[in-house]
């Protein structure tokens, strides 16, 4: 089974090689997903490769991994009720064993009361004793009873399969712990062969008990690492179980799945095969390593339309036709096993059924083969068109029926009946996949997996070559080409300013793209508004009266209109000042970020670099800071003066400042002392409230941010253009600066652009290394087609002959 052919131990360590040169470069990091890689590469040097066997209960797993074997391995009852999962490795000769793993009496119990709630039987007692287990297995007999045997029907094999848990339990306490599993290898029960272990596995109560079970056989199809496992069904009651299948699909260990399907018996895929089929899809260490069986194909031979719904659901949902099979495990399991057999032992029914033809009557049982025997020969319609004439008569039992035809008819009947089962096709289709396609799938996915990422690298290679190749090698020549750049360089630093100028204008002009200084704004609209209502909250009637009064000695009345006068001049002062203060606070906030950003930036980096300062950017921007800030007090100087005068709509004939007006005069004017303005003075502060509460929302949220932007707006366009120019201005100073730094920058530069180039050309040697010794495998192994692109001295001899211009290394 082992093949030689694709021994590669450098294979783990070249593909590490790869990865860390791809991983090395910022630039491709991001580029691929090198886990799939990973995950490839762990496939194809694993010592194992583990086949796992899912689906449905009684859809006929384990009946398939005996097949495959040859061997009555694994219990393969239908309704079987255990979690258990299998295990089947390889040993050498004169090795072989099986090490079993029970079930705890807590896990048991819990079967118990699930699969009794099931099936409808009440479990009286709170504890696991003798009389409530007793009740149990009446009532599962009953059961049976009523659907006229256990094979019946669905419901008489879960409740022989729960029958079965309970016996098992009794027949094997001693192996039982109460909450941890107990693990004994065969000798522990004097088994001296695998194949006395694997019968007393296989017995129904055995099995039910059992949580786990480890065969190590001497089989060709095993020798590779390759491990069988069965599972248990995706329907188990005891939903745990059912998700030790899940979790063993998703295991990164798993690396093909036997998907094993019940459509042929109900004509649709279930929910739980549905999600076990999108399960499998989302695993990447299974890629397209699955085979899909529609196991108990002979239910469609008697009924044409559930026939025609399993080839719709192929058709439609099964597009890899090379990787479905339609078998009947049954049949071709045990006519495998009947050509073994003769007239001397009734083919089988004295040997390989004994146990299942041994009743509790003196009647024989009919095994299950031997029924669907008799159905295959007299109602499938197999054997219409063949030369077997093999009659069922209804005189004679099921086990006479069938003696007597394999008496008539022989091997010939029984070979009609393996190649009708379609077991032959998938056994050959398996063997064949993991003797001769295995690894060579796992190594073309491998390589296809890997493949862009030598593409990306080999590209990025050949660039960087190109780039390296053009750029100056000595310091003389960096000298040149610097001070040849100079101009361009100063140009582009004073652009990039130019830029970032009109970025942050237009980032303030649109709402919530700078953030900070939208809350700034926020902040100066919250405090104009609490202003607001904090000046008409202590606004004093009193202290206005006396005012008025003290500039009319005079007079000791003072009218309604002058208390109002004196209002509007005491509230607009009071926000005037808020205004301004917040103004001046929002602009020096402002500056002192725009001027952080621009010290962070790359081309104020690079206008240090090349002048020795910034240009006076700085000083620039402290200049305009004064300049706005003064220009945006001015505005709201001016807003808030304008406060003063009421608005027109103030004494617009029906509106609730007319009426609220009159309301006031009313009320104030009753009398001429001092007594009636101090009454009036809630029906004054709402009336102001009502024409001021209007002036500053127009201003917040109208026209003051509007004036903000412009001021700003204006003053950096001219700044912006202005130093661009005052930059480009400074090339004297650069190219003096230059002279002043650049020797050992130039020398500095140099060496690094000659290490670079050593570092690249000892990358891409270490990558042409790699590549080749993988491509030589390839071949080897006769995947030609699916070589990495590698760097020939040709790629770079090609640059050298079609760079234009640039500096190529003096030999």
């Amino acid at each position: 089974m082992e093949n030689n052919s694709f021994q590669y131990p450098e294979l783990q360590q070249d593909i590490g090689n790869l990865i860390s040169l791809f991983s090395k470069e910022p630039s491709l990091r991001n580029q691929h997903n090198l886990t799939v890689i990973q995950e490839s590469l762990r496939k194809v040097v694993s010592p194992t490769f583990e086949i796992v066997f899912s689906g449905a209960f009684s859809a006929g797993k384990s009946m398939l991994i005996n097949a495959l074997l040859g061997r009555k391995l694994l219990y393969s009852s239908e309704g079987h009720a255990t979690g258990t999962e299998c295990r089947i490795a390889y040993a050498e000769p004169g090795q072989e064993k099986v090490v079993l793993t029970f079930l705890s009496e807590a896990e048991i119990v819990e079967q118990v009361t699930v699969n009794s709630s099931r099936l409808g039987i009440k479990v009286t007692s709170s504890t696991f004793d003798n009389a409530a287990r007793q009740l149990v297995r009446q009532s599962c007999q009953k059961i049976i009873d009523e659907e006229r045997g256990e094979h019946r029907s669905e419901k008489a094999k879960q409740a022989n399969a729960l029958s079965l848990l309970i016996q098992g339990y009794e027949k094997n306490r001693e192996f039982i712990n109460p909450q941890d599993n107990a693990t004994y290898s065969m000798e522990k029960f004097n088994f001296s062969t695998l194949q006395e272990a694997a019968n007393y596995a296989r017995r129904g109560s055995n099995s039910a008990v059992l949580k786990r079970i480890e065969y190590f056989c001497c089989d060709p199809l095993l020798k590779d690492g390759n491990i069988l496992i069965d599972t248990p069904g995706i329907d188990a009651p005891v939903r745990k179980d059912a998700e030790l299948t899940y979790k063993k699909i998703q295991h990164p260990d798993t690396s093909a799945i036997v998907c094993v399907l019940k459509t042929a018996e109900t004509g649709e895929l279930t929910a739980e095969e549905t999600e076990l089929l999108e399960t499998i899809q989302n695993n990447p260490g299974i890629r397209d390593r699955v085979f899909y069986i529609f196991n108990r194909v002979d239910k469609t031979w008697y009924n044409p339309q559930l026939r025609k719904r399993l080839e719709n659901c192929i058709k439609t949902q099964f597009r890899d036709s090379s990787r479905v099979f339609q078998t009947s495990g049954l049949l071709g399991f045990y006519g495998r096993l009947i050509q073994e057999t003769s007239a001397s032992d009734r083919f089988g029914l004295d040997s390989l059924f004994l146990e299942e033809i041994q009743g509790l009557s003196n009647n024989e049982e009919t095994p299950l083969f031997v029924t669907e025997f008799n159905n295959y020969c007299g109602n499938s319609g197999n054997l219409f068109d063949s030369s077997f004439k093999a009659e069922i008569r209804g005189y004679e039992s099921p086990n006479q029926n069938y003696v007597r035809v394999l008496g008539e008819h022989g091997q010939p009947l029984i070979q009609k009946m393996i190649q009708d089962s379609g077991l032959e096709v998938f056994r050959e289709s398996i063997i064949n996949y993991l003797v001769y396609e295995k690894k060579p799938q796992l190594i073309s996915t491998l390589i296809n997996d890997l493949y862009p990422v030598c593409t990306a690298l080999r590209e990025f290679y050949l660039h960087q070559h190109q780039i390296l190749v053009q750029q100056p090698q000595t310091a003389e020549e960096i000298k040149s080409q610097k001070t040849r750049q100079l101009a361009a360089e100063l140009k582009d630093v004073g652009d990039q300013f130019e830029a970032a100028i009109k970025d942050e204008i237009n980032g303030i002009a649109a709402s919530n793209y700078n953030e900070e200084f939208e809350r700034d704004f926020l902040k100066l609209k919250a405090q104009m508004v609490t202003r607001l209502d904090e000046l008409i909250h202590t606004f004093s009637v009193e202290t206005v009266y006396q005012k008025a009064q003290a500039s009319h000695r005079r007079n000791s009345v003072v009218p309604l209109l002058g208390i109002l006068a004196e209002a509007f001049y005491y509230l607009a002062n009071g926000l005037e000042e808020v205004l301004v203060n917040s103004s001046q606070d929002l602009v020096q906030r402002y500056f002192q970020r725009f001027i952080n950003q621009i010290r962070d930036s790359d081309y104020y980096r690079d206008i240090y670099h090349l002048l020795g300062n910034d240009a006076g950017i700085e000083e620039r921007l402290n200049q305009a800071q004064k300049l706005i800030c003064e220009a945006i007090i001015n505005e709201a100087h001016t807003e808030c003066d304008r406060y003063v005068r009421e608005r027109p709509e103030f004494y617009k004939e029906g509106s609730p400042s007319v009426w609220q007006l009159c309301q006031t005069l009313q009320q104030a004017c009753q009398g001429y002392d001092y007594h009636t303005m101090i009454d009036a003075e809630p029906a004054i502060r709402q009336l102001l409230k009502l024409d001021f509460e209007q002036k500053v929302r127009e201003t917040v949220l109208r026209t003051y941010r509007q004036t903000i932007n412009q001021t700003l707006n204006i003053h950096l366009l001219k700044i912006a253009d202005e130093q661009r120019t005052a930059i480009l201005q400074q090339y004297d100073h650069a190219r003096e600066y230059l002279s002043q730094t650049l020797e050992k920058e130039a020398v500095k530069k140099a060496e690094a652009n000659q290490m670079r180039r050593r570092e690249l050309e000892a990358d891409i040697d270490t990558y042409n290394s790699v590549v080749n010794r993988i491509n030589d495998f390839l071949e080897s192994i006769q995947l030609d087609r699916d070589k990495l692109p590698n760097m020939s001295q040709r790629d770079l001899e090609a640059i050298l002959s079609d760079s234009q211009q640039g500096y190529l290394p003096k030999n």
